[in-house]
């Protein structure tokens, strides 16, 4: 039997994409380097015979897949099968983790600017992330990267087929910029850091200095604790006799004229 006809049969009743030193165990007679050229020679022959298939180079591997051209038609029928379909949450998630793995959870939604718990877990039972280690900060959080189901998914052969990084936003671009902010940057406000790093105490009195007075509205100082206490005890006894008001006294004690009569008034 000729092993280009056992690479094809293997390929064709793969239902997932096989390296091709899988596809070499099929047989004693194939190696890897054999394997390759049968492909080559398959996908010349579908290619000079126009045929609805070809050979496709998939999540490192190889598989048997329909031409996009005939998609339309077999859209129609309901055992053919589909790619199940991403919410935007998902999608955003897992572009983050794959132009930043490997990646923790607090990054990823220090991105988004929420929570991405549930997100993840499905993305995880889904198979399109796993673990791929752990991180070297406070509790070791779990890092997660994409899968072949991923590379699969999507059509890519490997995680360098992604779009560009020049095409994408800032935050996405370089893996090597840390997305969470470093301890050091966000300073406590009034507080200026000194050349070695720590906060400088100069211009500041000691925590056991009394403060000095402050200028109160009227420009007095402000009334310290004692003076308080006095002061509205005095308003509490001034309460129960208040001082009669002028408005009320004896028409005797009005001014001769209306200060506010039309004719006296000030003009605007």
């Amino acid at each position: 039997m000729r092993s280009v006809q056992i690479v094809e049969a293997v390929l064709f009743a793969s239902d997932a994409p096989l390296r091709a030193e899988e596809i070499a165990r099929a047989d004693e007679s194939l190696n890897e380097d054999e394997v390759e050229r049968a492909i080559r020679q398959l996908q010349a022959e579908y290619l000079e015979s126009d045929r609805s298939f070809d050979i496709v180079e998939l999540a490192e591997g190889y598989q048997v897949l329909t031409r996009p051209e005939y998609a339309p038609y077999l859209d129609r029928f309901d055992t053919v099968p589909k790619p199940s379909r991403l919410s935007g949450p998902a999608l955003e998630t897992l572009a983050i983790i794959a132009y930043r793995q490997p990646i923790g959870r607090l990054e990823i939604e220090y991105v988004r600017g929420v929570g991405s718990t549930a997100v993840i877990r499905t993305l995880q039972d889904r198979g399109l992330i796993e673990v791929v280690g752990r991180g070297e900060g406070i509790g070791r959080p779990l890092l997660y990267g994409t899968t072949r189901r991923f590379l699969e998914h999507f059509g890519f052969n490997s995680v360098e087929d992604l779009p560009r990084p020049e095409d994408l936003p800032v935050i996405l671009r370089d893996s090597a910029v840390p997305v969470l902010p470093t301890e050091g940057e966000v300073e406590p406000t009034g507080v200026e850091p000194t050349g070695n790093g720590d906060r400088s105490t100069e211009g500041r009195a000691p925590a056991d200095t009394p403060r000095p007075p402050e200028a109160s509205g009227n420009g007095g100082p402000v009334p310290g604790p004692e003076e308080t206490s006095e002061s509205a005890g005095s308003s509490s006894e001034s309460a129960g006799s208040p001082e009669p008001d002028e408005r009320f006294l004896g028409s005797e004690d009005w001014p001769a004229e209306d200060p506010w009569d039309e004719e006296s008034a000030p003009e605007a």
